[in-house]
């Protein structure tokens, strides 16, 4: 009876952790305009909260180092590579969220944000920005 109460347990701390966890690690962003590669992002959890840092962009030039020119805030005149851009998203329903929760570092706007991994493929992370109530998905793609 013991070891099956324990077991029971183990079962459901591990499908809690997996299910919280399998959103962190490394994702490559995708311009969903253009198809390509932009930028590798890190997610992690932090006191039950979701952020997420620029590791690496993609450009042919090895110098390539850019600040972000069009932030307004504490940002502006900052290296991208090393900024962070997912800011505090709580889990709600299996998905990831928070009211101006993503920086588009290329405009320097803040959007309200939802992030989930696909139900069907571990490897797709849906990213869904909202202005209002128009929205535009992004997929993106996680790290080996």
């Amino acid at each position: 009876m013991r070891k099956a109460f324990l077991m029971v347990v183990l079962a459901v701390v591990f499908v809690f952790s997996a299910s919280a966890a399998g959103i962190e690690g490394k994702w490559k962003t995708i311009d969903d305009e253009t198809g390509k590669e932009k930028s590798v992002v890190e997610l992690s959890i932090k006191d039950g909260k979701l952020y997420g840092k620029i590791v690496k962009l993609f450009n042919p030039d090895p110098n390539y180092d850019p600040v972000c020119t069009e932030c307004k805030d504490h940002l502006k005149g900052k290296k991208k590579i090393g900024m962070q851009i997912v800011n505090g998203l709580s889990l709600a329903e299996g998905k990831w969220a928070r009211d101006k929760g993503i920086l588009d570092p290329e405009n320097g706007k803040y959007y309200d944000v939802k992030m989930w991994v696909d139900e069907k493929d571990a490897s797709k992370l849906n990213v869904r920005g909202y202005i209002g109530f128009l929205y535009r998905t992004q997929t993106w793609i996680r790290v080996e």
